[in-house]
C-alpha cells in the first residue's frame, strides 16, 4: 500500500506518531511531506500554497491513501492540486483548535478553528487520538456554527463528523519494561511536560508549595521541552524547591538524550500532570508504561486512560486542587514505604497492540470502506 503523509506542523508528538507508524507498519510504502513547527499562524494557512507550488510532483504521484494531520489545509490543497482528489484521505487529529486554553497574552481568532472544520469535512475519514479530543471538536464546531447569522448547516456538519473514530498514538515499545521501585522514605516525582501555559505551571507551583507546607519528602524531577520564552512560574518553582527543607530538585530542564530520558522515567516513582490542556497525555502514558504511578487531574483525556485512584479532583480553585493532589502524593508515599506502589495498565495503548488497528484502518480507507 502506498501512503502519502502530509504533516503541516511537524511537532514532536506528530513526529513520534509517524515514526511509530513507519516502524510498526514497515510493509507500507511511505512518502512524507512535512513542515517545521514554527510560525503557527502562517504555517496553517500557508502549507497548502507551499506544497502546491513547491512539491507538486510528489502530490500528483500515485498513492492508495493520503494521511493528513489536522494542521493541513486540506480543502485548499485539494483545490490547488485537483489530482489529490483521486485518492481517499484520512485526517488524523492530534489536537483541535477548539479546546486550546488561551493565556492573557494569546489572542487567537476563529480562522484556525475554521481550518480544522474544513479539513475534517474534506476528508473521507476523520480519526482522533482520544475521545476527549473528538468530543471537544464536535462540540466546538457546533458552537461555532451556531454563531452564523443564517444558513448554518449545523445538522449536516454534525452528521458528517459523527462518523469520526478514535485511535490513540501508540506508546513506544522501548518504554514498556517495568522495573520494581524499591521501598524508601522519599518519593521520586516526575513532571515531564512542555514548559508552557497550557501545561499548568501555576498549578504546579501551587501544588509544590502545598507539598512543602506539608513537609512531604519528595525528590522532584522537572523535565520537558523548553522554548525561548518560558512562564515565570518556573523560576519561582526552582527557588521554592531549593529553599525547602523537605523537597529536593534532582532535575530541572529538558533531557535531550533519549537514553538518559528513558533511564530517568524508569527511576521515578510517580509521573504527574497539572495540565489544563492535554488531548492524549502521551508523556504521562510513556512514563506509566515504564512503571511510573500516574497522578493526573480528573479532566481532559485522563479519565479515559486511568482509574480514579490515579486521578485527583479537578477544581477551578487551584489551591483546593493542590490540596487534593498533595494528599494523593502522601498516599503514594505511604504505598512506596510499604512496597506496593500501584501501577496503571496501559498495555492496550502500546504500538504492538495499536499497529494492527492502524493497518486495518488504512486498508479500509484505501478500499473505500470508511464509514
Amino acid at each position: 500500500m502506498r501512503v502519502l503523509v502530509l504533516s503541516a506542523y511537524h511537532a514532536d508528538s506528530h513526529r513520534s506518531w509517524l515514526d511509530g507508524l513507519k516502524l510498526h507498519l514497515p510493509e507500507l510504502s511511505w512518502t512524507v511531506l512535512s513542515l517545521p513547527p514554527r510560525y503557527f499562524s502562517w504555517r496553517i494557512r500557508g502549507n497548502s500554497l507551499t506544497w502546491a507550488m513547491m512539491n507538486r510532483e510528489i502530490l500528483t504521484a500515485e498513492y492508495d491513501v493520503v494521511v493528513a494531520t489536522s494542521m493541513t489545509d486540506l480543502s485548499a490543497l485539494r483545490g490547488l492540486v485537483p489530482e489529490l482528489c483521486r485518492w481517499p484521505t484520512l485526517v488524523y487529529f492530534h489536537e483541535n483548535q477548539f479546546a486550546y486554553p488561551q493565556s492573557q497574552l494569546q489572542r487567537q481568532g476563529v480562522e484556525p478553528q475554521i481550518l480544522n472544520l474544513y479539513t475534517a469535512l474534506a476528508a473521507d475519514k476523520v480519526v482522533f487520538n482520544s475521545d476527549y479530543n473528538r468530543q471537544t471538536m464536535l462540540d466546538g464546531c457546533d458552537q461555532l456554527l451556531a454563531k452564523l447569522p443564517d444558513y448554518a448547516p449545523r445538522e449536516q456538519v454534525a452528521g458528517q463528523l459523527a462518523r469520526a473514530t478514535v485511535l490513540p498514538v501508540g506508546v513506544a515499545v522501548g518504554s514498556q519494561t517495568i522495573t520494581l521501585r524499591p521501598a524508601g522514605d522519599r518519593l521520586k516525582v516526575l513532571w515531564n511536560h512542555r514548559w508552557e501555559y497550557d501545561k499548568g505551571p501555576g498549578r504546579l507551583l501551587t501544588l509544590i508549595s502545598e507539598c512543602d507546607k506539608r513537609g512531604l519528602p519528595l525528590d522532584i524531577y522537572i523535565a520537558g521541552q523548553q522554548f525561548r520564552q518560558r512562564p515565570p512560574e518556573f523560576e519561582q518553582i526552582e527557588m521554592l524547591i531549593r529553599r525547602s527543607r523537605s523537597l529536593t530538585l534532582n532535575q530541572f530542564g529538558f533531557v535531550k538524550d533519549a537514553q538518559h530520558y528513558q533511564e530517568l522515567i524508569m527511576s521515578c516513582d510517580v509521573v504527574m500532570s497539572t495540565a489544563i490542556h492535554d488531548f492524549q497525555g502521551l508523556a504521562v502514558l510513556q512514563a506509566a508504561a515504564a512503571g511510573c504511578t500516574p497522578l493526573v487531574p480528573d479532566r481532559l483525556c485522563y479519565p479515559q486512560w486511568f482509574e480514579s485512584m490515579f486521578r485527583y479532583a479537578h477544581c477551578d480553585d487551584i489551591a483546593e486542587e493542590a490540596i487534593g493532589a498533595s494528599e494523593k502524593l502522601g498516599y503514594f508515599l505511604s504505598c512506596k514505604r510499604a512496597g506496593n506502589l500501584p501501577v496503571a495498565d496501559v498495555a492496550a495503548l502500546t504500538w504492538p497492540q495499536l499497529a494492527p488497528l492502524y493497518r486495518q484502518l488504512l486498508q479500509c480507507v484505501a478500499e473505500g470502506r470508511n464509514k
